[in-house]
């Protein structure tokens, strides 16, 4: 959530930011308005109670008729007191729940528009010419049935559409892209976390997956409890309720989880192969910084996310999400998109936001530095999404006969392997 005194300060360019998002600009008045009954309330419920403390002190003096009025007084005074103190619980209540729907500030540079509003900020590498190369490539799903390892079919027989099985090669493919995204993360400083794959309602809340995101989201009714849809939301709260030292930061994590998304407003995208999926893997980056620190951080988890596509040999490019794609905890956010040649397309493989304090301040997660104690910032950034990324290495480096290249920098997390070779059927 963002900061009351900069809503109070600024209510302009909180309004501003809104409607960048496309998001219910009302609801800033609203806001400003409840706060101001918040803090009344507040202010009429302190003073009620200095005059009953008052008063309690003369009672036990006064006698006769003095203190019948008194006590009278001390009934009517207890009643105001409940009634103020009803009331000033009430305008926190309408306050907290109004704050919970905004959005964070969306920084100055993101360009405004919706999702095909974004900026190209680079392109790397070139996408292969296989015309020149003489032969039409293949999608991901029948070079994974070619190597025996996509199976959909079974996948949707036991689970039903969007799962599938990783089998054999594409079983190994997929522990392959862990440990050599681990490798990465590790080599840069982050501490790797196996996360839980359920959390209570107050983490999934305090990331922001309870909003715009809530269709998505797997709740289990008879234990209260969410399925992530990414290794974030227990990474923020990991330090939920907590104060950090300042001089111990950054801290990075690098959290691998199943991921679990119900791809409830994407009916009829991607329904084919496991580009689209509701369960996945994936490795996740998470820092905990200084708020000074954040914009800068923010691009070090971009340059890691591209030297892992760079590692992997795989044509992308980088875009400036606009405002109105930004989800709501991010002040901002990266997408690395992978060329994936039967679409004709870039494709999103990874993505990093800066959440700044968004979600500390609704985690309750601070830092502090001397005696001073404030919310720190946040950020996050995918490395590996399993699925997607072994389509796009499918996809790029297949071979005319089925075959397909293994990149040089996974070859030592798959045996050595130089080629995955189409299985006898």
């Amino acid at each position: 959530m963002i900061d009351l005194r900069l809503l109070r300060e600024d209510p302009d360019r909180v309004r501003a930011s809104q409607r960048a998002r496309g998001e219910d600009v009302g609801i800033v008045d609203a806001l400003l308005t409840a706060d101001e009954r918040r803090r009344s309330s507040s202010v009429r419920f302190d003073e009620l109670r200095a005059e009953q403390k008052a008063l309690g002190k003369l009672i036990p003096k006064a006698s006769g008729d003095e203190k019948a009025e008194l006590l009278k007084k001390a009934g009517e005074l207890s009643a105001a007191v409940k009634a103020a103190d009803a009331e000033q619980d009430a305008a926190a209540e309408e306050t907290q729940q109004l704050l919970l729907q905004l959005g964070n500030l969306v920084h100055p540079a993101v360009p405004v528009g919706g999702e095909d509003d974004f900026t190209v900020l680079e392109t790397v590498g070139t996408p292969r010419d296989f015309d020149a190369e003489g032969f039409a490539p293949k999608d991901h799903l029948e070079l994974g049935e070619l190597l025996g390892a996509i199976d959909t079919e079974r996948g949707a027989k036991v689970s039903g559409s969007r799962f599938y099985y990783l089998t054999g090669i594409g079983a190994l493919l997929e522990f392959a892209l862990v440990n050599a995204a681990m490798a990465q993360a590790t080599a840069a400083g982050f501490t790797p976390v196996l996360t839980p794959a359920l959390v209570k309602p107050k983490a999934m809340e305090g990331t922001g997956f309870l909003g715009q995101a809530a269709e998505d989201v797997y709740h289990l009714d008879k234990d209260d409890l969410y399925l992530v849809g990414t290794s974030e939301v227990p990474l923020a709260a990991y330090h939920m309720d907590e104060i950090l030292d300042a001089d111990q930061l950054p801290r990075r994590y690098a959290g691998f989880s199943s991921c679990f998304r119900r791809e409830a407003g994407s009916y009829g995208k991607d329904t084919r192969g496991i580009f689209r999926v509701h369960q996945f893997d994936k490795v996740e980056m998470y820092v905990y910084t200084t708020p000074e620190d954040a914009e800068a951080e923010h691009q070090r988890l971009l340059d890691w996310e591209k030297q892992w596509l760079a590692s992997l040999e795989l044509p992308f490019r980088v875009v400036d999400l606009a405002s109105g794609d930004l989800g709501s905890s991010a002040t901002r956010k990266f997408d690395c998109e992978a060329w994936i040649p039967t679409q004709g397309k870039y494709r999103e493989l990874t993505s990093t936001s800066n959440t700044t304090e968004f979600q500390s301040r609704r985690l309750s997660i601070r830092m502090r530095e001397g005696k001073k104690v404030r919310p720190l910032a946040t950020l996050n950034g995918t490395l590996c999404a399993v699925t997607r990324t072994i389509v796009a290495i499918l996809e790029n480096h297949q071979q005319a006969d089925g075959s397909v290249r293994v990149p040089e920098a996974l070859r030592p997390f798959l045996g050595g392997r130089e080629v995955l070779e189409p299985v006898a059927r």
